[in-house]
């Protein structure tokens, strides 16, 4: 994984959207950036979600290039961070059905592509599994086969990156074949149990069952839920269990989920609510404070926390799950979302920053911004399913 990141022309309706979402008390909350207390007055998540992501297009998107950059004040390219706007789009398109994000969605395929030097191939395999499992949404969302196409080739790359050093796994890099990580493989096993659920092939379903047992026995403690970034970096045989992120956490829950779906094998849920449980209650990954998911810093870490919550979102609406775990990941989830909205988030602005607490002002970087994004996204879409 590394930095990259997307613009375009914003349809006539879309900008007067927007102009009206900052006029107005558009999404329940403040308009001129004071906080609101989430007990005096209701978050309409839906239009807060409507106002996120089109503040998100508008002030990152690429328009002469069509890609996310990197900044809202720069066009720098990175190409890993591109998937997760591509996810905000596919969110927001199946939340509205709204034409301009399919657009966007399809202007994003084409100048992705172009400015990845005309392919979706990469040499880190945990940058293509965030744009194959980003593509394969889209093509959920659109039924548009070149989504399909684009992604069974990064999936058949991906799998080139499997060896037997430390007992398998995929490496993070072509360059570091000994190299093994969590955000190279837990995302790869979504992958591949998607693509399973999609033609049938039990082929993929190996690959997912294989990809995760070796995360388990390699990446995870079963003792706690953690979920190790990675093991061998320097060809040393030694696990990192010095790093601790939140997407880390969340991309095994996602496997986790993934397997219980298909199999309806207990032992894989199991394991997303110990990995959950652990995010929740160390206190590294959550501030115990302000009962808040970490600062994880802007670059790369900001994208951290925006997966942790997609596939706890994911892991909330698995059948299976007692409502008591149900209602308690919402909560948190719902907790951090008020905050954000209500105290993170300057309406003059519509940026986030780092720490979901704290505005960032005029700049902030398009991986922070994604993560708030996917997160008010989330609460609109666990609010229309009746959670919140």
């Amino acid at each position: 994984m590394k930095i990259r990141l997307i613009t375009f022309f914003l349809p006539a309706v879309f900008v007067l959207l927007m102009i009206a979402g900052c006029k107005k008390d558009y999404d329940n909350g403040s308009s001129g950036g004071t906080p609101i207390n989430p007990q005096q007055k209701a978050i309409d998540w839906n239009k807060a979600a409507d106002s996120s992501t089109a503040a998100t297009i508008t002030k990152f998107w690429n328009a002469g290039d069509s890609y996310f950059n990197e900044k809202n004040n720069s066009t720098t390219f990175h190409y890993w961070p591109q998937a997760h706007g591509l996810d905000v789009l596919v969110d927001a398109y199946l939340r509205t059905g709204k034409a301009e994000y399919r657009t966007y969605m399809n202007n994003w395929f084409t100048g992705v592509n172009k400015k990845n030097g005309n392919t979706f191939l990469n040499e880190f395999y945990d940058d293509m599994d965030w744009n194959a499992l980003a593509m394969l949404r889209a093509f959920d969302a659109t039924g548009d086969q070149k989504f399909k196409t684009a992604v069974d080739a990064v999936w058949t790359d991906v799998k080139t990156g499997w060896n037997n050093t430390m007992g398998g796994g995929i490496a993070w890099r072509k360059a570091m074949p000994y190299y093994k990580n969590t955000p190279a493989n837990a995302p790869a096993a979504i992958l591949a149990a998607r693509l399973y659920k999609k033609s049938n092939n039990t082929d993929d379903l190996a690959w997912a069952k294989k990809i995760y047992t070796w995360v388990k026995d390699s990446l995870y403690n079963k003792n706690t839920g953690w979920v190790y970034d990675g093991i061998n970096s320097d060809n040393d045989g030694k696990r990192n269990t010095i790093w601790k992120f939140t997407y880390n956490q969340g991309t095994f829950i996602g496997a986790a989920v993934e397997l219980y779906s298909i199999t309806n094998d207990a032992g894989y849920l199991n394991d997303a609510l110990q990995a959950a449980n652990f995010t929740l209650t160390d206190n590294t990954l959550t501030n115990f404070t302000d009962n808040l998911l970490r600062d994880e810093g802007g670059g790369d870490g900001g994208l951290f926390k925006g997966v942790f919550v997609r596939y706890l979102t994911q892991l909330i609406l698995a059948p299976g799950m007692i409502s008591s775990d149900k209602q308690r990941f919402a909560n948190f989830l719902k907790h951090n979302a008020e905050v954000l909205w209500t105290s993170g988030t300057d309406k003059s602005y519509l940026l986030y920053g780092t720490y979901w607490k704290n505005p960032p002002g005029a700049s902030t970087d398009f991986t922070t911004q994604a993560s708030g994004a996917m997160l008010v996204e989330a609460a609109a879409l666990l609010k229309e399913k009746g959670i919140f």
